[in-house]
């Protein structure tokens, strides 16, 4: 076999050295030096195949699928609400209106637990509007409370929560609301609510249980990292 001559092996040389200069100094798996970087392709969505069969709102705990809720409507025969706001209504005429609330109306104001009325309102931001919405809880005869959430449109007040619990407790995060019942096998349930432009929906709940639940049993006077027993419970 005849080795190339001088002329020609320069040749294949310069020709192997360009070769490596344009595709050898590129990334791995990247773009080389003028190539087109391909299209980019939209995200892909989900797509139902029964729509009528699907709920597309944040469902909470417990909430059929195929459950559609209609918007919060305006309460009929409720005061409207002027330049003062919701704090500026007489919430008794609230309640009143209401008809989920109504029976509370006339036990009264209490101020504080173990008695039957309604808590004193309060006045907070829960929809981000910069205007205050109002908190009314009425505790009953059965030691179950009560609790509804009134925001303003317009000039009409409309319910955007309303709850029943045992021994409730509410607290504000933020922008969102935490509510905490008492269960009859010793558990505490925290469901949290934020507004989701239509009305205030579940975004977590979370059930506890005290040391006393089986599976949860262990040296009390040493401090512990939080434990679950074997139903996935934690041990508080």
């Amino acid at each position: 076999m005849t080795r190339p001559t001088r002329p020609l092996a320069a040749a294949l040389l310069c020709a192997v050295l360009c070769a490596l200069a344009v595709g050898g100094c590129s990334a791995p798996g990247g773009l080389g030096t003028g190539e087109p970087a391909p299209p980019v392709s939209a995200q892909l969505r989900p797509e139902s195949l029964w729509p009528l069969w699907t709920d597309r709102s944040v469902s909470g705990p417990g909430t059929s699928v195929g459950t559609r809720e209609l918007p919060p409507q305006p309460l009929e025969n409720a005061p409207e609400v002027g330049p003062g706001g919701l704090p500026a209504v007489n919430v008794q005429d609230v309640v009143r209106a209401d008809q989920q609330m109504k029976a509370f109306a006339d036990k009264g104001w209490i101020s504080a637990p173990g008695k039957v009325g309604m808590r004193p309102p309060v006045f907070r931001d829960l929809t981000g509007d910069g205007d205050r919405d109002l908190i009314v809880a009425a505790d009953a005869e059965t030691g179950r409370t009560a609790l509804t959430v009134y925001t303003a449109r317009a000039n009409r007040i409309v319910p955007i929560l309303f709850t029943v619990g045992r021994r409730l407790a509410a607290e504000t995060i933020g922008g969102d609301l935490l509510l905490r019942t008492a269960a009859a096998d010793g558990s505490e349930q925290a469901v949290r609510y934020h507004w989701d432009g239509e009305r205030m929906r579940v975004v977590s709940d979370e059930r506890r249980y005290s040391k006393s639940v089986p599976g949860c049993a262990g040296d009390l006077a040493t401090p512990q990292p939080k434990r679950t027993d074997t139903y996935g419970r934690v041990c508080e």
